[in-house]
C-alpha cells in the first residue's frame, strides 16, 4: 500500500532544556534572507539525518514550511576525527577504515531521527555546527548513545586530543571534562581491541568508476551471473535528480571479480524525472518544473539506503547503467510517478521484466487523471471522430496503414474510407522507385501479412491518438493511430512484431501510446530473442519479382501464362474498374491484366496523371467502376485465365473471385451491374460470349449504372471534319513519309512545283547562302537553306516552333520534311511573291485510307514504316484522292493498276495495319456519298484483316487487340 511506503519526516528543529524534544522551533531557510548565514541551530534539539558524508559529519534535515524548501545543516562531531573519504582529492582512495567508519554511522542514523546539541555554529563556522548526537540504545530503549563515544569506541574515529583536558563549560553548565573521559576511555578500549582504524589492517577501499576503470555491460553481466537472485547490493550515494542516482556496489559477492565498491550512474528503469538545474554553470540552467520535488521525494526514501538493484543494461553510451531498485516498501518507481514527478521512459521501459511493467502504467494514469506534477496540463487527446468504430479493410497502403470503410457507409467517394496508422507500430517502410530510395528490409512481407489477415475482413478498430503528419511541402495531415482486432486476433500489430516483420515505435516520454503498449514490448522481446525476421543477424535478400509489364517481357511470357490454364494471382493495384496490375505467384511475376470482351468507363485522372500532363477526362460511372473493382477484388486473391496479350504487353483474360458457392466471374458481375459495357466489336463479329450479351441487354433494360443516362457515348461515332472533295485517280510521287499510313507527296506534272523549284534556285543564286534577320514565329513562312546532298539551297519552310535553346523547328511545305536549324545560319526572310499565298505549298500531306498503324517506336509501326517506303519510295504511283480529313488527304495507293491490291490492303494483309473503327469507316463513306471504290476497299481491308488476324501476323501475333491498346 502507498501509505506504507511514506516517510516519517521532522518538520521542524525541535529544541529542548533537556534531551528530548519539548516544543518545536519553525525554522526554514527560505526564512532566512540571503545576506545572512545559514541557518543555525538551537543548542538542544531534534532532527533527521538525511545522510552521512563520513564517519563524523551528517546532514540534518529540518522541516520544510509550506511551499519551502527543508534546511539542512552539516553536523559534525565535536573533538573527534573520522579518517577521510575517497575522493579525486586523493584519487579515489579511502584513508585506512574511512568506508567501515562512514558505514557504520551510516547504518546507524540515516534516516533516523536524533538528538543534537550544539557545541560552535556562527559565522567562523560557516555552514557547518560543531556539536554531539544521540539516539536511543539499540538494545536498551531507555538509555541514549553519543554517537560520538560510540564511533570511537568501535575504533571508527578517534579524539583530536589524546590524553588532554577541558575545563570549559557549555551554555547548559555541563562541562566538557565528562564527554572527553568519555572519548578517552572509549578510545583505549578500541585501541585495546584492535577495532576499526587500530586493526592491524583497515580495510582501504579505493573507488572504481563505470567506463574508465571497469565496463558497465561487466557490471551487468556478472551481477546477473553471481549475485543472488540477479540483484546486487549498492549504496545509493548521491541523487542528481528523481530517476538519476550515483550508486556504489557493495555486494561481497561481486569482490572475486574486482567489482566491489564500483561506482556507477543509475539511471532508475521506466521513469524519467524533471533535470535539476545547475547554478554553477554561466548562465546558470534553471531546474525543469517539479525537478527538486523529484529529487527530495526520492532523497528522503533512497539517499544512503542500501537496497538491492537489478541491472538491465546500459544507456547508449555505454557508461550508464538501467536499473530497477528494489525497496522493502514497494517501488520508488510507482511512487514517483503516481505523485506525479516523472513520466514513464519509453526507452527503459523495454529493459525491464513485462511482469513489472503494468504498476508503472497504472501510476502514471492515476497522476494524468488527478492532473498533478508534470500532469497539472494534461488533457487525454482528443479525436476528430468516433474512437470505436467496425468497418471492412478495402485495401493496405503500408505495413502498417489501412483503409477502411466504417459499417453503414456507403462507398461512393474515396473521402468515406478511413486512413488508420497500427498504434505504436513501426513497419518497414517501402521505398521510392522515382528516387532510387530502396524499400526498408520486410518491407514487402510485412505489408503482404497485413493484407493476408485483414483486406477484405470486418475489423473493430480503436482510436488512440492522433498525429500531423508531413506529406510533402508546407503539407501535413492528420492521422488517426488506433488498434485493429480481427477475428480472434485482438490486435494485429501485436501479430507483426510476433512474427518479427514490424516493431514497436519509440515514443517521446510525453507522446500518446497504444493502450496496449507493453504487450507489443513484450512481444518484441520474445521477437528479438528468436533472432527472425528482422531481428535476424543474417543479410537480408530481397526477393526478385520479374515485372512483365514491359511490353517486350509480357509478349515473352504471354504462351506461358496461356497454357497455364486457370492460375491464381493477387490484385496489386486497379486502373480502372476492369484493368489490373496483378502478381502471379506461381510464376514469380507482375502483369498488367485487362477482362477481355468488355470495357469500363475511363474513372477520374489519380494525381500523378495530372503532375504529368497526361490525364484523360472522367467519363460517366468510370468512377464507380474502379470503386467497385476496388471494393471487391483489391489486394484479394483471384483466378485468372488468360487468353492473350496486347501490342503494348497487357494480358487479357478473365478473372474470378471468390470461392466456393461465392465464386463469380468478375466480368460479368461488372456487366450485370451496368458498371461495364460488352465490345461491340465482339458482338459483331459473333465472338462476344452469350452470357456477356445476355448480361448486358439485362442491364440495359433495367438501365443500371452507364445505360441509365440518356447517352452511351462508348461507341457512337466521334465527329470529324472531312471536306467533301470529287473522288479522282491521279499519278503520284511520294516526298517524304512520316510513318506507315502518313506521308506527303507530290503531284506528277503539277506545273506549281516546276515553279516553285526554279523560284527557289533564283533565290539562292541571287542572295547567295548567307541568313539574314528575319522573325521566327510559329506558322510563319521563311527561306530556310536545307542541303539537298549536292549543295545548300534555299527552300519554302514554315516554323512550327522554337526550341528551348533558341532554335526553329521547320516545315519544308513543298516537300513534307521536317528540320531543325538555326536562325542565325539558315533562315532569311522570303520574297512575296514567294510566299504561300502567292504560290501554294506543292508537297500535300495526306493518309492512307482506313487503316492505322502503331506509332514508329514500336516494333510494328516501325515494320509498318519500312513496307510502306519498299512499296513506295522512288516510284510513280496511282492515287485514289477521296477527300480531306484535319488538313489529310484520305487516300488510296496503288503500285500499278488500281484494279490491283492496293498498298493499304497489302499493310494490313502483312498485320502491319487494321481497319479503323466502324462509326469512322461509315462516316467516311457517308461523306463521301457512299463511293463504290471505298465500298470496295473497306470489303478487301475487311478480308486482309482477317486473315492477319486468323494467321496471327504482326500486330494479331499474340491474340485479339482489346479497345484499350487501340486508342
Amino acid at each position: 500500500p502507498a501509505s506504507a511506503f511514506q516517510v516519517d519526516v521532522v518538520d521542524s528543529w525541535s529544541t529542548s532544556s533537556e534531551r528530548n524534544p519539548i516544543k518545536q522551533l519553525h525554522l526554514t531557510m527560505s526564512n532566512i534572507p540571503m545576506s545572512t548565514p545559514p541557518p543555525v541551530l538551537p543548542n538542544r534539539g531534534t532532527a533527521k539525518v538525511k545522510s552521512v558524508l563520513s564517519g563524523d559529519t551528517v546532514v540534518l534535515l529540518g522541516r520544510a514550511g509550506e511551499g519551502k524548501k527543508a534546511p539542512e545543516v552539516t553536523f559534525t562531531f565535536e573533538r573527534v576525527t573520522a579518517p577521510r573519504m575517497a575522493s579525486k582529492a586523493n584519487n579515489n582512495v579511502d584513508d585506512p577504515g574511512a568506508f567501515s567508519s562512514r558505514e557504520w554511522l551510516r547504518n546507524m542514523c540515516v534516516g533516523k531521527t536524533v538528538t543534537f546539541e550544539t557545541r560552535k555554529q556562527g559565522a567562523t563556522a560557516g555552514d557547518r555546527v560543531y556539536g554531539l548526537l544521540f539516539m536511543p540504545n539499540p538494545t536498551d530503549k531507555s538509555s541514549e548513545w553519543n554517537l560520538s563515544v560510540e564511533s570511537v569506541r568501535r575504533g571508527f574515529c578517534t579524539p583530536k586530543i589524546l590524553g588532554g583536558d577541558a575545563d570549559d563549560a557549555n551554555d547548559d553548565g555541563d562541562t566538557v571534562e565528562d564527554y572527553e573521559k568519555a572519548l578517552q576511555s572509549a578510545y583505549k578500549e578500541a585501541v585495546s581491541a584492535r577495532s576499526g582504524v587500530h586493526a592491524d589492517k583497515p580495510l582501504v577501499r579505493k573507488i572504481m568508476n563505470a567506463g574508465e576503470e571497469f565496463e558497465a555491460m561487466t557490471l551487468v553481466e556478472k551481477a546477473k551471473r553471481l549475485c543472488t537472485n540477479g540483484s546486487v547490493n549498492c549504496v545509493i550515494e548521491y541523487v542528481f535528480d528523481g530517476s538519476r542516482y550515483r550508486c556504489i556496489v557493495t555486494d561481497p559477492e561481486l569482490e572475486s571479480v574486482g567489482l566491489l565498491y564500483g561506482s556507477f550512474t543509475l539511471l532508475l528503469a521506466g521513469v524519467s524525472c524533471p533535470r535539476v538545474g545547475n547554478p554553477r554553470l554561466n548562465p546558470p540552467t534553471p531546474s525543469e518544473p517539479f525537478a527538486v520535488e523529484a529529487r527530495n521525494f526520492v532523497e528522503l526514501r533512497l539517499l544512503q539506503r542500501e537496497l538491492k538493484i537489478t541491472l538491465h543494461g546500459t544507456d547508449k553510451s555505454g557508461v550508464c547503467l538501467v536499473g530497477t531498485v528494489h525497496h522493502p516498501r514497494g517501488s520508488i518507481g510507482a511512487e514517483v510517478l503516481k505523485n506525479g514527478l516523472g513520466r514513464i521512459s519509453d526507452w527503459t521501459i523495454r529493459m525491464m521484466s513485462p511482469g513489472d511493467v503494468p504498476p508503472l502504467r497504472i501510476a502514471e494514469n492515476a497522476a494524468k487523471r488527478a492532473n498533478i506534477g508534470v500532469f497539472e496540463s494534461y488533457a487525454p487527446p482528443t479525436l476528430t471522430g468516433a474512437s470505436e468504430f467496425v468497418g471492412t479493410v478495402v485495401e493496405v497502403l503500408t505495413g502498417d496503414t489501412l483503409l477502411i470503410l466504417p459499417n453503414g457507409e456507403t462507398y461512393d467517394d474515396e473521402s468515406k474510407l478511413k486512413k488508420i496508422s497500427l498504434a505504436s507500430i513501426r513497419a518497414p517502410r517501402a521505398g521510392n522507385e522515382r528516387t532510387g530510395k530502396p524499400d526498408e528490409p520486410y518491407a514487402t512481407e510485412c505489408k503482404d501479412r497485413l493484407r493476408v489477415l485483414t483486406v477484405g475482413k470486418p475489423v473493430k478498430v480503436n482510436i488512440h491518438y492522433e498525429k500531423e503528419i508531413p506529406m510533402g511541402a508546407n503539407q501535413t495531415e492528420k492521422r488517426q493511430f488506433g488498434t485493429v482486432s480481427v477475428g480472434k486476433r485482438e490486435d494485429v500489430g501485436e501479430v507483426l512484431i510476433a512474427e518479427s516483420l514490424a516493431t514497436t515505435q519509440r515514443h517521446r516520454d510525453d507522446d500518446e501510446k497504444s493502450i496496449r503498449y507493453d504487450d507489443l514490448v513484450a512481444a518484441e522481446s520474445i521477437a528479438k530473442a528468436a533472432k527472425k525476421g528482422i531481428h535476424s543477424e543474417a543479410e537480408y535478400k530481397k526477393k526478385t519479382v520479374n515485372d512483365l509489364s514491359d511490353p517486350k517481357k509480357a509478349k515473352t511470357y504471354a504462351s506461358t501464362l496461356e497454357r497455364a490454364g486457370m492460375t491464381k494471382a493477387i490484385v496489386d493495384y486497379c486502373f480502372n474498374g476492369s484493368r489490373f496490375k496483378l502478381f502471379v505467384p506461381s510464376e514469380n511475376c507482375y502483369i498488367v491484366f485487362a477482362l477481355s470482351n468488355i470495357r469500363c468507363p475511363q474513372p477520374s485522372p489519380n494525381q500523378g496523371a495530372l503532375s504529368r500532363g497526361q490525364a484523360k477526362a472522367a467519363e460517366p460511372f468510370g468512377d464507380n467502376s474502379k470503386r467497385h473493382s476496388r471494393l471487391n477484388v483489391l489486394q484479394r486473391s483471384v483466378e485468372i485465365s488468360c487468353n492473350g496479350v496486347t501490342n503494348g504487353g497487357v494480358m487479357t483474360g478473365d478473372l474470378f473471385v471468390g470461392s466456393g458457392a461465392q465464386r463469380r466471374d468478375f466480368g460479368i458481375e461488372l456487366v450485370a451491374s451496368g458498371l461495364a459495357t460488352v465490345d461491340q466489336r465482339k458482338i459483331d463479329y459473333g465472338e462476344a460470349p452469350k452470357a456477356l450479351v445476355d448480361t448486358q441487354t439485362a442491364a440495359q433494360s433495367n438501365k443500371l449504372g452507364i445505360w441509365s443516362v440518356k447517352q452511351v457515348t462508348k461507341n457512337e461515332p466521334k465527329t470529324k471534319s472531312y471536306d467533301k472533295a470529287e473522288e479522282r485517280a491521279v499519278d503520284i510521287q511520294i516526298s517524304e513519309i512520316s510513318n506507315g499510313n502518313s506521308f506527303f507527296f507530290r503531284v506528277v506534272g503539277d506545273e506549281s512545283a516546276k515553279v516553285i523549284d526554279d523560284s527557289m534556285k533564283i533565290f539562292t543564286e541571287t542572295n547567295g547562302t548567307a541568313a539574314a534577320p528575319c522573325e521566327v514565329k510559329p506558322g510563319k513562312v521563311v527561306a530556310a537553306l536545307f542541303n539537298d546532298g549536292s549543295s545548300n539551297s534555299w527552300y519554302r519552310a514554315k516554323i512550327l516552333e522554337k526550341t528551348a535553346n533558341g532554335k526553329a523547328k521547320v516545315l519544308f511545305v513543298d516537300h513534307g520534311n521536317v528540320a531543325t536549324v538555326s536562325p542565325a545560319t539558315h533562315l532569311r526572310p522570303l520574297d512575296m511573291s514567294l510566299t504561300t499565298e502567292s504560290i501554294p505549298a506543292v508537297a500535300k500531306e495526306a493518309q492512307l485510307a482506313l487503316i492505322k498503324v502503331r506509332p514508329l517506336d514500336e516494333d510494328d509501326g516501325l515494320d509498318a514504316a519500312r513496307m510502306f517506303q519498299g512499296a513506295a519510295w522512288g516510284k510513280d504511283l496511282k492515287a485514289r484522292l477521296h477527300g480531306e480529313t484535319d488538313g489529310k488527304v484520305v487516300v488510296t495507293l496503288y503500285e500499278g493498276d488500281v484494279d490491283a491490291p492496293s498498298i493499304n490492303e497489302n499493310l494490313t494483309a502483312a498485320g502491319l495495319a487494321r481497319i479503323g473503327k466502324k462509326y469512322e469507316i461509315y462516316d467516311l463513306l457517308d461523306r463521301m456519298g457512299n463511293s463504290d471504290a471505298l465500298g470496295k476497299l473497306v470489303k478487301d481491308l475487311q478480308a486482309a484483316q482477317e486473315s492477319a488476324r486468323t494467321s496471327r501476323k504482326g500486330m494479331w501475333i499474340y491474340g485479339e487487340i482489346p479497345e484499350e491498346d487501340e486508342e
